[in-house]
C-alpha cells in the first residue's frame, strides 16, 4: 500500500471516529471561533474607517492648503489664495463659476447619543460650489442652508450618531444660534459626520478674518491635475500644497487604520494562544483514545507520515468550522453597523459602518487553519511516536 492510500485510510478512520469525541471538539471549534469573530469585527473596524475616508476622495477633485500643512486644522490661507485657486487652469466651471469652494473647519461640542457625553463633531464652513464638488452628496431631508444665515446643513452619520441635530433643532455654539434645516448623505463618506454651514457667517464667528484653511475645486479631468499644481506652485503669490483629494483622504485614514490593525492582530494572537492550547489537549485525548487502533496500524506497517498527517487534518477540520462560524458570526453581527471614533488628523468625530470584506473573512479562515495546524502538531508527533510494543500489550 502506498503511502497516499495509507494516509488516506488513516484519516478516513479518523474522522469516522470524531462523533465520539464530540464534546472535546465542539469546545475547541467554539475557541477558534471566538478568535476569528473578534479579530474579523475588530479588524472591520479600521477597514469601515479606512473606508468611510478613501471613498470622500476623487481622482478629479484638488484639495489645495498651506504649504507644509498636513491636514486642515493646521492650514491658514486668504480668500485673496482662494480667489487665485478657483481662476488656476484646469478647474471646472459651471453657470456660477469655478467649482472651487474656499472652507473652513473647525469642531464643536455635540453630546453623543449612546453616552450623553460632549464629542468634537467637525462643523465646516463651505461655499455653494462645495455641493457639486462632491461627489454622490445629496440632501435626504429638508433643505440647504441659504448663504448669509445662521443654518446648518447635516450629515446622516452625524444624525444617526450625535444628540440634537434633528431638522428644526436650534444649537449654540459660542454667543450665536444655529438652526439645522437638512439632513444629507454621501455614500457612506466622511461628509456625513460633519455639519455644514456658510463659511462667510462662519468666518466672524471663530474670529477668522477674511481666512480659510482649505480650497477644495473639481477639475475638468484627473489628467487636469498637472497642469493646476504646477500653476499654484509656481505662482510667487502663493505658498501651497497641492493634493489629489483621494490621495489626501488616503494619507488621514494611515494612522489610526496601523493602530487598529495591530491592535486586531495582538489581541487575536492573545486568543488565538488559548485556543491552540484547547486544540492541544483535543488531539491528545482523540491521540490517547485511539493508542490501541494506531498501535495496531503500525503494526500492520502503516508508516508515522499518514499518522502525523490525519492528526493534523482532523485538527485543522475542527479549526476550519470553528473558523467559517466565527466568520459567518462576525458578518452577522457587526457589517454594517454604524458608530463613530476619533479621526487623529482633525481631533473630531467620523461616522463610519463596521466594513466585514470578503478579505477579513478569508484571512479569518486562515488564521483559523493556522491554529489547527499549531494545536495539532504536537499530538500528531506524539501519536507517530508511540511504542508499538507498548501499546499493543494493552490490548
Amino acid at each position: 500500500m502506498s503511502v497516499l492510500d495509507q494516509t488516506l485510510a488513516v484519516t478516513r478512520t479518523q474522522l469516522r471516529s470524531l462523533p465520539q469525541r464530540v464534546g472535546a471538539s465542539a469546545a475547541a471549534a467554539i475557541g477558534v471561533g471566538g478568535v476569528v469573530a473578534t479579530m474579523v469585527a475588530v479588524l472591520a473596524i479600521a477597514a469601515g474607517f479606512q473606508a468611510a475616508l478613501r471613498g470622500s476622495g476623487s481622482r478629479d477633485t484638488a484639495v489645495v492648503l498651506r504649504g507644509g500643512s498636513d491636514t486642515e486644522m493646521s492650514s491658514l490661507l486668504t480668500l485673496e489664495d482662494a480667489r487665485i485657486i478657483a481662476d488656476a487652469p484646469g478647474v471646472r466651471r459651471g453657470a456660477a463659476g469655478a467649482l472651487a469652494s474656499a472652507e473652513m473647519f473647525v469642531v464643536v461640542d455635540v453630546p453623543k447619543r449612546s453616552t450623553g457625553t460632549p464629542a468634537n463633531v467637525p462643523l465646516r464652513g463651505v461655499e455653494p460650489a462645495a455641493l457639486a464638488i462632491r461627489r454622490d452628496l445629496r440632501i435626504v431631508q429638508g433643505r440647504a442652508f441659504e448663504p448669509g444665515r445662521n443654518e446648518i446643513l447635516v450629515g446622516i452619520g452625524a444624525a444617526d450618531q450625535f444628540d440634537g441635530l434633528e431638522i428644526g433643532r436650534t444649537l449654540r455654539w459660542g454667543v450665536n444660534e444655529w438652526v439645522v434645516v437638512g439632513h444629507f448623505s454621501s455614500g457612506g463618506t466622511l461628509w456625513e459626520s460633519e455639519l455644514w454651514c456658510d463659511a462667510r457667517v462662519l468666518q466672524p464667528v471663530y474670529r477668522r478674518g477674511s481666512t480659510v484653511q482649505a480650497v477644495y475645486a473639481k477639475l475638468e479631468s484627473p489628467e487636469a491635475f498637472g497642469p493646476f499644481k504646477d500653476a499654484l506652485t509656481a505662482d510667487p503669490r502663493l505658498d501651497v500644497k497641492v493634493q489629489l483629494e483621494e490621495d489626501y483622504f488616503a494619507e488621514q485614514s494611515e494612522a489610526l487604520h496601523t493602530v487598529i490593525t495591530t491592535l486586531g492582530f495582538f489581541i487575536a494572537t492573545l486568543m488565538g494562544a488559548g485556543a491552540v492550547f484547547g486544540a492541544v489537549n483535543t488531539m491528545y485525548s482523540a491521540v490517547a483514545a485511539r493508542t490501541r487502533e494506531i498501535a495496531t496500524l503500525r503494526a500492520l506497517g502503516f508508516g508515522a507520515a499518514p499518522v502525523v498527517v490525519a492528526v493534523l487534518v482532523e485538527s485543522t477540520l475542527i479549526a476550519l468550522v470553528g473558523g467559517v462560524s466565527g466568520g459567518v458570526a462576525a458578518q452577522l453581527a457587526f457589517d454594517g453597523y454604524r458608530t463613530s471614533t476619533l479621526n487623529w488628523s482633525s481631533f473630531s468625530q467620523v461616522t463610519f459602518a463596521f466594513d466585514v470584506t470578503p478579505r477579513l473573512l478569508v484571512l479569518g479562515i486562515v488564521w483559523a487553519i493556522g491554529m489547527g495546524l499549531l494545536g495539532g502538531i504536537l499530538p500528531a508527533l506524539r501519536a507517530a511516536r508511540l511504542p508499538v510494543v507498548n501499546a499493543l500489550r494493552e490490548l
